[in-house]
């Protein structure tokens, strides 16, 4: 789930709670959420650990997360994002190749 998602599931005090418990200001992880300040990686792995796996660092960085964290690639997600290989058409018998 993205973290701005997360937040508007929290009750009252609990996205205040999650900016001290991340080491930020409530303004600055209000801004993380709309996507106005990038998340570092440190950062995404404080909130992962935060929200108990809610808000996973993939669902924090999209675009870059198997490159800054190859071991959570497995080989399930490599065969979604991989097309797998097609076999060359073989030339009818009689066609020219």
């Amino acid at each position: 789930m993205d973290l701005k998602t997360y937040l508007s599931t929290l009750e009252r005090g609990g996205a205040s709670a999650l900016a001290t418990s991340i080491g930020v200001s409530i303004s600055f992880l209000s801004q993380m959420a709309s996507g106005s300040s990038a998340i570092s990686p440190a950062r995404c792995v404080s909130i992962e650990r935060a929200t108990g796996g809610a808000v996973t660092r993939r669902d924090l960085r999209p675009d870059d997360w198997a490159d800054i964290w190859p071991e959570l690639f497995t080989d399930d997600q490599s065969s979604k994002s991989t097309p797998e290989p097609q076999p060359s058409p073989q030339p009818v018998e009689g066609e020219a190749a």
